[in-house]
């Protein structure tokens, strides 16, 4: 079972150092990086990061603001 980090920022002026650091604390050793803002649709870092996923793993995000529910329930 393996904990697969997702970080997300909306703008080049936000930072992913704390959500990096948190999904570390978390046991993350692979951790997806995007920067795509709220309104955008396409997610290719989370679409990469979720097909990583395999029976068992756990995907982990800093903020449930971070995950775009739009995108997943397409």
């Amino acid at each position: 079972m393996a904990s697969i980090g997702y970080a997300r920022i909306s703008t080049g002026d936000q930072t992913l150092d704390l959500q990096r650091d948190a999904l570390r604390e978390a046991g993350c050793l692979d951790i997806y990086e995007e920067q795509a803002s709220g309104a955008r649709v396409a997610r290719p870092v989370l679409a990469a990061a979720l097909r990583t996923c395999r029976a068992g793993d756990v995907l982990v995000i800093w903020k449930l603001d971070r995950l775009d529910l739009l995108y997943l329930s397409t």
